[in-house]
């Protein structure tokens, strides 16, 4: 009897699949996000007293960041359901930024349909804003 093939072969998708999202953050960005979150931290929606703190201004919810790594991976082929994701915050983003989320396929269970894939975000300068670790389940699209 034949070997049924795997979701993750039929789509191509195995070590070193690398998808990206990439988006200029912009104050409507963050605004946006804290009227659909409903995280109205002043140091992300309020100038003067985001100037006040040691970011110096204005800066993106870090879930924000998150959320394009989420788009990112929506990108895979097939239909995706995330099981985890582990994130640190290592820089903050602000406005103007263009940020470059990452996410690369490091391990496969073929048989389940499951993919581990680290998670990054870059700013234009090249610096890590968010690294971290995400888990998806991928099944064939529906007819």
């Amino acid at each position: 009897m034949a070997e049924k093939e795997s979701v993750l072969d039929k789509y191509g998708v195995d070590v070193g699949f690398k998808l990206t999202y990439e988006r200029v953050i912009t104050a409507e960005d963050i605004d946006l996000f804290a009227k659909v979150s409903g995280d109205f931290n002043p140091v992300h929606i309020d100038d003067d007293y985001a100037k006040k703190t040691f970011f110096k201004g204005r800066i993106a919810h870090g879930a924000l960041s998150q959320a394009f790594l989420s788009a990112t991976m929506a990108k895979l082929p097939g239909l995706v359901i995330f099981i985890s994701q582990t994130l640190k915050f290592v820089n903050p983003v602000r406005i103007g930024d263009t940020i470059t989320a990452i996410a690369e396929v490091t391990d496969t269970r073929k048989d389940k349909g499951i993919v581990t894939m680290t998670n990054t975000c870059v700013n234009q300068k090249g610096e890590n804003i968010v690294e971290g670790e995400a888990m998806v389940r991928i099944f064939e699209k529906p007819a």
